[in-house]
């Protein structure tokens, strides 16, 4: 494994930082349960994100689909194609139904020019997705919210420690999840939270998160087993101390890439938009074959020859997955089809050299037409 470059890896304190971290569960022996390390994950991060409310969960698609039963939301859910499978089927799970807005060609999120043609009467809320570390446009997507009374979630898995104008991503909307999987830029091992507005979520978030578990003898509902566990948050404390640096570390390969390939024809890349701090999280590239004389696909093959693996993503779109065979019609969603086709997210983590960086480049560039 260890002349493979994969397209992430892990961001890890070192082994002496987390022993020590988790040195005193062993005088403790309080794992899980919201304990003292969770409680101080949970300030540290209602801090650091700017945040009114936070509530930590093990993992992001349980905070999502929990968020949505907490808004006890009916009917529809406009939302994005062009996303990981946890958006659809946390909605889908939920007994609603999604209805599925394009994207725009310059930055791959939700195209709030046609969310509100997709209204109707049985519209609940809008489930925008910031896509690669780039936010939906909010201040648009919250107007037209607004004006129709409909709910906002954001699925801001790819957005940690991004901020527009000053704010925090997962400041916007009626709630925000993040997802701390380790594959991200902030990871609690798995893990994720939700970021909301309303106080009152907090309890229903709690019971949901913990069984319907209101007191020893009290169960007021059906909830899940979704609490982060001591261990997680541990790590999460660790990395949270270095988050800064790691992002610092992260847009060094940013940049290096984009000397690499800014420029070239038929290679489409992602810059952060005016007013936006960015979080490096993904490098995705679009191959337009006519221009660049390669398809996604040969580029693909020609790095896992190389022992370099991108990734497909996202690809296909969660709307022409075989669990929604003819449910939803593709025609619908053309850009997000289009560039599904043709995205391709290089290998993109804080220690990646730049001589990987520059061997990756030229594998691509040599068969540029």
């Amino acid at each position: 494994m260890s002349d493979k470059i994969l397209v992430t890896r892990s961001s890890m304190p070192s082994k002496e930082e987390y022993f020590e971290e988790i040195k005193s569960l062993w005088d403790s022996h309080w794992l899980t349960n919201m304990g003292e390390k969770h409680n101080r994950l949970e300030k540290s991060l209602k801090e650091y994100l700017g945040v009114s409310n936070i509530s930590l969960f093990s993992n992001g698609h349980m905070a999502l689909e929990l968020v949505l039963q907490a808004l006890d939301l009916h009917g529809e859910v406009i939302t994005t194609p062009f996303t990981f499978a946890s958006t659809t089927h946390a909605i889908v799970r939920n007994g609603l139904h999604p209805v599925f807005c394009d994207i725009k060609e310059d930055d791959y999120t939700i195209d709030e020019t046609k969310i509100e043609s997709l209204i109707s009467e049985r519209t609940c809320a809008i489930l925008p997705v910031h896509v690669y570390g780039r936010m939906c446009n909010v201040e648009a997507i919250e107007s037209i919210a607004g004006k129709h009374h409909l709910k906002v979630i954001y699925d801001a898995a790819h957005a940690f420690g991004v901020r527009y104008k000053g704010k925090g991503s997962a400041s916007f909307g009626d709630a925000s999840m993040l997802s701390f999987h380790a594959t991200k830029v902030f990871n609690t091992i798995e893990g994720g939270a939700i970021c909301f507005q309303n106080n009152n979520l907090e309890e229903r978030l709690y019971s949901l998160k913990n069984f319907g578990i209101q007191s020893e003898t009290l169960v007021s509902g059906v909830g899940a087993n979704a609490k982060m566990n001591e261990f997680q948050a541990a790590m999460g404390i660790c990395n949270l101390a270095h988050i800064e640096e790691e992002i610092q570390k992260r847009k060094k390969v940013y940049d290096r890439y984009m000397d690499n390939l800014e420029g070239l024809a038929g290679i489409g890349l992602v810059k952060p938009k005016l007013g936006e701090t960015s979080n490096y999280a993904y490098f995705p590239v679009i191959f337009d074959e006519t221009q660049c004389g390669q398809t996604r696909d040969d580029v693909y093959d020609r790095l896992a020859e190389n022992n370099i693996y991108a990734r497909k993503y996202f690809y296909p779109l969660t709307s022409e997955f075989e669990c929604y065979k003819g449910q939803f019609a593709g025609t619908q969603t053309p850009i997000a089809k289009y560039v599904s086709e043709r995205i391709l997210c290089l290998p993109m983590y804080a220690d990646l050299e730049t001589r990987i960086v520059d061997r990756i480049c030229n594998i691509i560039v040599s068969k540029i037409l």
